[in-house]
């Protein structure tokens, strides 16, 4: 990746990161990620995403893997200007296991249980890249479709049982 092995252009560099989400091994975050890098989407994710640089997005790609089973990216379009580099990509994935989503204060806000379906979740990513690792994150996400294929809206009564046990599992844990 970065240093003495290759070096990548900041678009290939971005585009790594994304399917490292999915399968890159921890290493690979070292690698990629400024030791300050900023995720700014980690306000929802439990506060071991919540620290700067490799090991906050590592702890991110944990838990996207933990909630979803065949988990990838699709990319369809890279653009760059100066030190920000942009990417439209599809998320794919099947809901395998419970997926908690926290207050910012860190406090566990709602927990979905698994419902085993798959999903395309449409994204946009912005990433500011400095002396050839990433160094800030962003995205917008289509959070209501996602929630919809995942059937967790509109929930039904039992799916709402279902979310409250799981939330009080989760703060127990």
């Amino acid at each position: 990746m970065h240093g003495a092995r290759f070096s990548l252009t900041a678009n290939d560099l971005v585009v790594h990161s994304i399917h490292a989400m999915a399968a890159g091994e921890r290493a690979e975050f070292e690698e990629m990620y400024a030791p300050d890098a900023l995720d700014r989407e980690n306000v929802v994710q439990p506060r071991a995403s919540r620290v700067p640089g490799p090991a906050g997005f590592w702890a991110t790609a944990q838990w996207l893997r933990t909630a979803f089973a065949d988990l990838r990216y699709d990319i369809h379009h890279v653009m760059s200007d100066g030190d920000l580099v942009t990417v439209n990509s599809t998320m794919l994935g099947r809901h395998v296991s419970a997926i908690a989503f926290h207050t910012p204060d860190g406090a566990i806000d709602a927990v979905f249980p698994p419902t085993g379906r798959p999903f395309a979740m449409a994204q946009a990513h912005w990433f500011r890249v400095r002396d050839g690792l990433i160094a800030e994150h962003w995205a917008v996400r289509d959070d209501l479709g996602t929630a919809k294929q995942l059937g967790w809206l509109p929930p039904t009564p039992a799916y709402l049982v279902k979310m409250a046990w799981a939330k009080r599992l989760a703060a127990r844990a």
